[in-house]
């Protein structure tokens, strides 16, 4: 039997796991269970579930969360108790949001146990660092995003040499073909309505700004270890192919299924092999329509800003998340409106110099600056 630590369990990814898991049949013992916060539904989880470990992320909640669980539960605070969560199963999913989930990565993958990978950031922040680990220890990272599974799925077809492009699709969220004008006035909750995909109101926010395929771009490169070149995006409104491999030969091979994020998780749940369990199937018994158009990136900046960070490479793509995280909580907070996201991260890679990456501490230092020279950035608007 495997043991599994789900990192960031009461979010969406985390609930989606846990839903699997009750469906599957014991192959899989939930050794721990974290969040930072959300201590009801991590106490529900926990009763429900039985892990040895609970951590909490935020250690005042850590009296409370030991007087409300069972005593066979042991319970830590703290990022060093989640964190420890990574070091002690076989399998990890990390499903935090934010940059915070680049420690639960480097752990995981230095520990040789298998990554599944639903935090972005820790590839775009931290992926020299990530790929440096991968290639001393050979640990293994199974995506989970639902574009890197796919291409993840896709690229089983053929072998290294053989592949030409990698075609990340994605839906163009809610503002998809909107003027710069009627993106002038767009509120908050116009933004957090996305038309195919129900997720956390940071990545949804993302993708109304086509950063969240910015940011996918760059963990293609570092997961599939390909040229920015060779990945492309491409608007694909109904949500129906997940990604796209283009082959030497003129073949491409495409994941199509409905919007489901339990598939990509029992995949990697399974992997080498499959779920047992059906999720987001297609029925071509009724009419299907399939569309796909380039990204305008005259009006979605951050997908441009995405490419630039990532060619200049180095801390450039660090400095980017920071920005981003910072400029959409100020958005989420009614601080600035909706194309000044994009404005607050320009800002910020004008202003930055690259710095090496030798280690943790350095990729702190860099998500630090970035995040201050945004901050006054928003202060000055």
């Amino acid at each position: 039997m495997r043991t599994l630590s789900i990192l960031g369990s009461t979010g969406s990814i985390g609930e989606q796991t846990l839903d699997i898991l009750e469906h599957s049949t014991g192959e899989f013992e939930i050794f721990g269970l974290g969040a930072y916060n959300s201590i009801d539904k991590l106490c529900e989880q926990a009763a429900k579930f039985h892990p040895k470990i609970v951590a909490i992320g935020n250690e005042k909640l850590e009296t409370e969360l030991r007087d409300r669980l069972d005593a066979s539960i042991e319970v830590r605070s703290g990022a060093s108790g989640l964190v420890s969560l990574a070091h002690e199963a076989n399998i990890v999913m990390n499903a935090i949001v934010g940059f915070e989930g680049l420690k639960v990565t480097l752990a995981t993958l230095t520990a040789k146990n298998t990554l599944l990978l639903a935090n972005k950031e820790s590839l775009v922040a931290g992926g020299e660092l990530v790929r440096k680990i991968i290639d001393q220890k050979g640990s293994l990272i199974v995506p989970v995003d639902s574009e890197h599974s796919a291409i993840h799925q896709c690229l089983r077809s053929g072998t290294k040499s053989e592949v030409k492009k990698l075609i990340l699709t994605g839906s163009g969220g809610p503002f998809r073909g909107k003027s710069i004008d009627e993106l002038r006035y767009v509120t908050v909750e116009e933004a957090l309505n996305h038309p195919t995909w129900k997720m956390g109101p940071k990545i949804t926010v993302d993708s109304s700004t086509l950063m969240n395929k910015g940011l996918e771009v760059i963990e293609a490169k570092m997961l599939f270890d390909v040229d920015y070149d060779l990945i492309d995006v491409v608007i694909h409104a109904q949500s129906k192919v997940h990604s796209i491999v283009e082959f030497v030969d003129g073949s491409q091979i495409a994941q199509l299924s409905n919007p489901d994020m339990r598939l990509p998780i029992g995949y990697a749940l399974n992997y080498p092999d499959r779920c047992n369990f059906a999720y987001g199937v297609l029925d071509y018994g009724s009419k299907l329509t399939l569309t796909f158009e380039p990204p305008d990136i005259r009006i979605f900046k951050c997908l441009d800003l995405s490419y630039e960070a990532a060619r200049k490479g180095g801390s450039f793509p660090a400095a980017l998340n920071a920005a981003n995280e910072v400029a959409v909580e100020s958005f989420l907070d009614h601080k600035i409106d909706w194309l000044s996201i994009a404005t607050v991260i320009e800002s910020v890679l004008e202003n930055h110099d690259e710095v090496g990456l030798a280690s943790f501490d350095d990729v702190i230092n860099v998500d630090e600056a970035a995040r201050s020279s945004a901050r006054r950035i928003i202060d000055s608007m």
